[in-house]
């Protein structure tokens, strides 16, 4: 295992440097000068004493925007090698103090969605398969498709409209209400969650739809097994053959998909947290994207491949230690 995981870690550098590489070129080829825009920007602020070729020159160096696609990646891989990504062009801060910022909201709004999808999505999809054909089935089936369906903008909108316009119980956008200033450490720490209710929701309720329906299909596949059969032909009672035989068996394809779901927890919910005005990584990295920040995207998009890359990673593992008959080599 030692030997796999460590030729793992291996190819996973070398995807990850050709994946780089294709965003570090697609940045070099925007059609739009950033970097003049930037240039103009920072010229026309108080206090500055450059001119705005003078910042061109600066920020085409310091990116290696001016050496060409390969040097300038070259560049950029040694800076990030050793931690140094560079300014925010939006933000004007480093990169990694805005992520350090930013990140923990996105990572407890994540968080609790995943478990809460896990615990909502995964029994549901094992009774519905339990009870085919019944209304059960189908009211798990009904919502599902619900879920898979509809875009992430529609729901936080509905909810939006219920709970924050009609019930008046949640804000619509922002992380603070009008007096969290005056509150103390308890009151301020109850006031952002009120805020953060909406946004995991609107997570959870999106998230559900796919994974209930990739379990309810996985059990069914393995209750009509033979050795399901066998089980109960032997006398075993239903729920001992459900939770020893069967489920246990249909846990081996979900933890790909639970592994895989490794990068939802950091990478933030883009269009959620742009939504609700949840300062989280995903909302200053659609900003970042809009605006035309290639320092800030850059870190972003790396960050997002090596969490897909360590995903796939546990993903592999998981399936090795949940199904003994899996060997490696």
């Amino acid at each position: 295992m030692a030997k796999f995981i460590a030729k793992r870690l291996g190819l996973c550098v070398l995807i990850f440097f050709f994946v780089t590489f294709i965003i570090y070129i697609l940045e070099y080829s925007l059609p739009t000068s950033y970097v003049e825009k930037t240039a103009m920007e920072l010229a026309t602020r108080p206090g500055n004493t450059k001119s705005a070729q003078q910042w061109i020159d600066e920020l085409n160096a310091q990116y290696g925007m001016d050496q060409g696609i390969i040097k300038g990646y070259g560049i950029w891989f040694i800076n990030s090698a050793k931690g140094n990504f560079g300014d925010s062009w939006s933000q004007t801060m480093p990169v990694t103090d805005l992520f350090k910022k930013c990140i923990w909201y996105s990572f407890v709004m994540g968080a609790i969605g995943f478990v809460l999808e896990i615990f909502i999505a995964i029994p549901l999809g094992v009774v519905a398969a339990r009870k085919q054909y019944s209304i059960t089935d189908y009211t798990v089936t009904v919502v599902s498709l619900i879920g898979i369906s509809m875009p992430t903008f529609f729901v936080a909108t509905v909810f939006k409209l219920i709970f924050s316009v009609k019930l008046g119980w949640f804000e619509l956008v922002g992380m603070q209400g009008r007096n969290y200033a005056n509150l103390d450490a308890m009151g301020q720490f109850l006031d952002l969650a009120n805020h953060l209710v909406l946004p995991i929701l609107t997570l959870t309720v999106v998230g559900i739809g796919g994974l209930m329906r990739y379990t309810r299909t996985n059990m069914l596949e393995v209750l009509n097994a033979d050795y399901v059969r066998t089980a109960r032909a032997k006398g075993l009672p239903e729920k001992k053959v459900v939770s020893h035989h069967a489920f246990r068996n249909t846990l081996i394809p979900l933890v790909t998909i639970l592994g895989g779901s490794l990068p939802g927890l950091f990478s933030g919910a883009l269009i959620t947290e742009t939504l609700f005005g949840i300062r989280g990584i995903g909302f200053y990295s659609y900003h970042a994207m809009t605006v035309g920040d290639i320092p800030f995207t850059m870190f972003y998009l790396a960050f997002i491949s090596i969490l897909t890359l360590l995903g796939n990673l546990i993903s592999d593992i998981l399936y090795a230690v949940v199904d003994p008959r899996v060997r490696v080599n």
